[in-house]
């Protein structure tokens, strides 16, 4: 096994990240972590905007709007243990909140839409235009 190897295989002095994270105590692996997770959380966020965007369900819009908002809660919590603080993780709480709030009203307005129109197809509602 060469030295570079070994020295990313597992944590030492020589796997210190250059700059901020050298503050931290932050490793190469740590490193990784971080950037693995950020990129599985944007994915996560891009499939619900392509969601929101490309479909006319209503119902598949709401969740995947909901699928947006458990992406940004995943990283505020990600961010929040990454740099040791609260903050994050008492503001997903919130987000929680008003999501379930949101899926509450949202609920009941496709219930009263489809009630009407008998149907979930988001370009046959024109109920509030002109």
């Amino acid at each position: 096994m060469s030295e570079a190897t070994r020295v990313l295989a597992r944590p030492g002095p020589w796997s210190r990240v250059a700059g901020l994270g050298s503050i931290y105590g932050k490793t190469v692996r740590d490193s990784r972590r971080a950037a693995l997770a950020v990129g599985s959380i944007a994915a996560l966020f891009m499939i619900g905007v392509i969601g929101v965007m490309v479909r006319r369900n209503i119902i598949i819009i709401f969740m995947s709007i909901e699928l947006i908002l458990n992406a940004v809660n995943i990283n505020l919590i990600a961010f929040s243990a990454e740099l040791h603080n609260a903050i994050g993780q008492v503001f997903a709480v919130f987000v929680i909140a008003v999501a379930a709030a949101e899926a509450a009203v949202g609920l009941g307005i496709i219930l009263a839409f489809y009630r009407n129109k008998e149907t979930i197809n988001i370009d046959e509602m024109n109920l509030m235009r002109w």
